[in-house]
């Protein structure tokens, strides 16, 4: 089951995802990403050290890293 968070402003659920991307000078960076559906790269929990946040001009949820 896909992690999922569901937005106060919009009451829209959203998706955690995440993937493998080449940067610049052949740096791989992963990232997180939120996403209307579940699909392939769906996470299950939250990585560890990160907390959702929820921008409060637009309502998508948003990782960040824990203080």
């Amino acid at each position: 089951m896909a992690y999922s968070v569901k937005s106060k402003k919009s009451g829209k659920t959203y998706y955690l995802h995440t993937k493998e991307v080449i940067l610049k000078g052949d740096r791989k960076q992963r990232i997180y990403y939120f996403a209307g559906e579940a699909g392939t790269g769906s996470l299950d929990a939250l990585p560890a050290g990160y907390e959702v946040m929820e921008n409060k001009r637009t309502g998508l949820p948003m990782l960040r890293k824990k203080k």
